[in-house]
């Protein structure tokens, strides 16, 4: 894959490294890391300019993260909550309420979270899905995302033109970072829903008693 991207980026330019970190928005896999590196490499030696590989960066990260914040909006809470009415929330032991709350947490703490998310690899794709679900403000949900984004990307473009021909070992150590990044969360993850399934577990037990 990493040869692909090189070669896209080689051939188009601008336009291919916006396209590749819009395409890396929406499927996480493909490492900005090395689109964004190499990206401040190719800076040294060819005519693209460094803050034209930003700004083309950006313009292709928040393309991504609008069409995921579309696919939110097709899933509102409300659809949602339907579903857990049914089979489905009884499997899961959720209930309507939980969606309330989650919907009701990211109203108030989404600007903050869609910003700093920005940063942290997968999420900071994914977290568009909540954002058009709970309906964030078209204006606020591109504010905050292209503040991030353009921080994300700037740090990652300036670190490509330092590190020159060894920006490989930028691109490395960015992607220990994402994956120490992802077991953590993954972790976390775990661990709350074992709280939450035991917590309500013992409820639901306490009701029928």
């Amino acid at each position: 894959m990493q040869e692909w991207i090189i070669q896209t980026m080689n051939q188009f330019g601008y336009i291919g490294i916006m396209l590749l970190i819009a395409i890396e928005n929406i499927f996480p896999p493909i490492p900005s890391e090395v689109i964004l590196t190499f990206g401040g490499f190719l800076t040294t030696y060819t005519e693209m300019k460094v803050w034209g590989v930003i700004i083309a960066a950006t313009i292709g990260a928040v393309i991504g993260a609008l069409v995921l914040y579309g696919v939110g909006r097709f899933f509102p809470p409300e659809r949602i909550e339907g579903w857990l009415d049914g089979r489905l929330g009884q499997i899961l032991h959720f209930k309507r309420e939980d969606v309330e709350r989650a919907a009701q947490w990211f109203t108030n703490k989404g600007k903050i979270t869609v910003f700093v998310c920005r940063f942290v690899p997968i999420i900071r794709s994914l977290i568009s899905i909540p954002a058009g679900m709970t309906k964030m403000s078209m204006g606020v949900f591109l504010l905050y995302t292209t503040a991030g984004t353009f921080l994300w990307n700037t740090v990652l473009v300036h670190l490509g033109v330092f590190a020159g021909e060894s920006w490989e070992r930028i691109a490395d150590y960015v992607d220990v970072y994402a994956h120490a990044t992802l077991i953590v969360l993954i972790i976390v993850f775990v661990i709350g829903a074992i709280v939450f399934y035991k917590t309500r577990i013992a409820k639901k037990n306490k009701e029928e008693v």
